[in-house]
């Protein structure tokens, strides 16, 4: 139901009247996130611009049982910050500052506003950098980090955001703050800090992270290499894996990804070629050195094609723009498109991606691949017209992938998360009994169910699974029905 008058008043007192938006067409800015076929327009919009103030407008929430969904940059890709119609987004972007900088124990505290690679800019003065860079790094912000445990180009070597926090200051759904881990990211007990890391905005809302801090390589070095398959490249990396060289990044582009970059940033990739990996190594001089030309030799045993060589900062930072351009860059070659994210053992990648494009011909769809090949972690993006009404087939293309991945022996998500995308899949992966335990972990946190309601877990029968029907958000919001 419409939030009543009571609610609205009661948001006003502990905000200042200007940050409450209710005229629809202001609220419908924040329908969506990333996974932009998903929308729904919320009753009210919570701008604070303090934790104190984060804090009050969760505990009018609770008092009057009005569902809430935090919101930070709107830069993911699983449907996570879609709003529910009759709640409020709770959008975090004025807690935007970096509170503390410790460059002798390395670390950093931080609001959920800051940017991720805004953490680095702030500290790279003390030669420290800040591990994690998702593609959308210039405008993702770390509390979406932390909710969605993201990773990156360099998670092969240096692990996701769970790496790299060591405490948070959280919301819980009934208003109060705790902080679980600590400075050094020890803590007694149970582990409640890597529960509520990847959680995806489920248990409560974070308002302040401690971050770890690392030394800027001494050096790195990058190549972009070209290979006449998939296949080919696809042997690299088990090669190089298996040769005992951890890089600290490894990323592999088809040729309809490729052909989307260069249209938009015009970085250097060859049009046309079936596949390019990305390589970099980073470390001590010497060891950097050595293991490189062991990388190169072995891109040379399978066939490589051409390949190039960072002779500079300014050729590296191409070589990523490139690479860290795919995505939006898509939109160039398709109208519409979705961002799937699975996980596959190394060993099967060349067998999932033939699968995923016998998939792709059958649909009578175009999917354009680029990934994190060191971890096996996939990014197909399926191409459509929405238009031409594709959408429906566009959608089951992407879960079919999605349950491809589980099938091969990996996961339905790497880093973008389950959200609203994927939560009809959980049990391709999970037993029922795994999932009767999320959600009683989920029931202790929020016994409410007001903190972002209808993501990650299955909704009964919407999504064919027994039990209490309970409408899902976007059946409340008129778009989609019930059968």
């Amino acid at each position: 139901m419409p939030l009543d008058g009571a609610a609205r008043r009661a948001f006003e007192a502990v905000l200042d009247p200007q940050d409450v938006l209710s005229d629809p067409v202001r609220c419908r800015v924040y329908e969506c996130d990333g996974l932009t076929g998903h929308r729904v327009v919320p009753e009210l919009v919570l701008l604070p611009r303090t934790a104190e103030q984060v804090a009050a407008a969760v505990r009018v929430c609770a008092e009057h049982e009005v569902p809430f969904v935090a919101r930070g940059a709107g830069t993911g890709l699983s449907g996570g910050a879609l709003p529910v119609a009759d709640g409020v987004v709770i959008g975090l972007n004025r807690l935007n500052r970096i509170l503390e900088v410790d460059p002798v124990d390395r670390r950093a505290v931080v609001e959920p506003g800051v940017t991720n690679l805004d953490v680095t800019r702030a500290v790279a003065q003390y030669g420290l950098y800040y591990a994690p860079d998702p593609s959308s790094q210039q405008v993702c912000t770390i509390g979406g980090n932390v909710a969605e445990n993201s990773g990156g180009a360099h998670c092969l070597k240096y692990g996701f955001t769970t790496n790299h926090v060591l405490a948070v200051e959280v919301v819980l759904p009934d208003g109060s703050t705790v902080t679980l881990g600590s400075d050094t990211g020890e803590q007694q007990g149970p582990d409640l800090r890597g529960l509520f890391l990847g959680s995806e905005g489920t248990l409560g809302i974070v308002t302040k992270v401690t971050v770890r801090l690392l030394r800027t390589p001494e050096t790195v070095r990058t190549l972009l290499a070209d290979f006449p398959s998939v296949a080919a490249a696809g042997e690299v990396v088990s090669d190089v894996v298996a040769a005992g060289i951890v890089p600290a990044a490894v990323e592999m582009m088809d040729a309809l990804a490729i052909e989307a970059a260069e249209e938009a940033v015009h970085a250097g990739y060859t049009i046309g070629t079936p596949a390019a990996l990305v390589v970099e190594l980073d470390g001590p001089a010497e060891e950097c050195g050595s293991t490189f030309e062991q990388v190169r030799r072995i891109c040379e045993a399978h066939g490589c094609t051409r390949l190039h060589i960072a002779g500079s900062a300014e050729e590296r930072a191409a070589i990523w723009r490139g690479r860290k351009a795919a995505f939006a860059a898509v939109g160039r070659i398709s109208p519409d498109y979705f961002v799937q994210d699975g996980v596959v053992p190394r060993t099967r990648l060349a067998e999932t991606l033939d699968r995923i494009a016998a998939m792709s011909r059958s649909a009578g769809l175009r999917v354009a691949n680029v990934f994190h090949a060191g971890d096996g972690n996939l990014h197909p993006l399926v191409l459509y017209d929405g238009a031409a009404g594709e959408t429906a087939r566009a959608e089951e293309l992407t879960s079919a992938i999605a349950e491809l991945c589980v099938e091969m022996g990996g996961s339905l998500s790497g880093e973008h998360g389950i959200g609203t995308d994927k939560a009809c899949s959980m049990p391709k992966m999970f037993s029922r009994d795994d999932l009767a335990v999320m959600a009683r972990v989920r029931d202790a946190w929020d016994p409410q169910g007001i903190c972002n309601p209808g993501k990650v877990l299955p909704t009964p029968r919407l999504c064919g699974e027994p039990g209490k029907y309970r409408p899902h958000p976007l059946e409340e919001a008129g778009v989609i029905e019930r059968l």
